[in-house]
């Protein structure tokens, strides 16, 4: 008998990683699709970009509602661009007024709120920390789809599929702030950015759901 318990016992410990394994990527795949898309990002303006553009991305803050995330904050002499990333797959339709779009993978429909009023948010927050920096208009909103995904509605505008974005970041060519400037909202976002922690992503879930109960009493 126990030479059988012997023989089994590795056998049932490599089950048991397995399911831990699985049960990992099951629970996290989200936030590394996420993760991925924003390392995407990431290359793109080392790729297109020179010096001038400096990128913040993971950046948490406390708001009005509780805490918002922001995937990438891109500052330069020509205004502050702020980006939401989609690593979507799949067929994708939208409009800029709904509420939600839908991402369709075969017959699976999977619904997911619209990433500009998202980002909407993210600017307002912005807007606060820096008020006493900037102009508003001097802050730019959109978002990036990565390859993958095809829209089948018309893509609205400041929406982008790969790199499309870029040419739309090089239109702003006229300088509008100085190096001392660009220097005072880089160290004014990092202070006001909650530590990146697996304690801050625990709280910002929290919160969407929160706000997400309050929505539908």
């Amino acid at each position: 008998m126990s030479q059988i318990i012997s023989a089994i016992m590795p056998l049932f410990w490599m089950v048991i990683v397995f399911s831990i394994i699985f049960t990992c990527i099951r629970v996290f795949k989200s936030k590394i699709k996420g993760k991925v898309g924003e390392f995407a990002v990431k290359v793109q303006i080392s790729k297109y970009l020179d010096s001038r553009y400096i990128d913040l991305h993971d950046l948490t803050f406390n708001d009005d509602q509780g805490t918002t995330q922001i995937d990438h904050v891109l500052i330069s002499p020509f205004g502050i661009f702020v980006i939401e990333t989609k690593n979507y797959t799949g067929w994708i339709f939208g409009s800029e007024r709904q509420k939600t779009w839908t991402q369709k993978i075969y017959k699976q429909a999977y619904k997911f709120q619209n990433p500009l009023h998202q980002n909407y948010r993210h600017v307002k927050a912005i807007e606060k920390i820096l008020e006493d920096v900037i102009e508003p208009e001097m802050i730019h909103s959109f978002v990036i789809f990565h390859q993958g995904c095809e829209f089948k509605t018309e893509i609205p505008k400041r929406v982008f599929i790969g790199r499309d974005w870029i040419n739309y970041v090089k239109q702003f060519d006229q300088q509008i702030l100085t190096e001392t400037k660009l220097k005072r909202i880089q160290l004014k976002l990092e202070k006001e950015a909650l530590v990146r922690s697996f304690q801050t992503d625990r709280q910002h879930v929290r919160n969407l759901k929160n706000q997400h109960s309050e929505v539908s009493q």
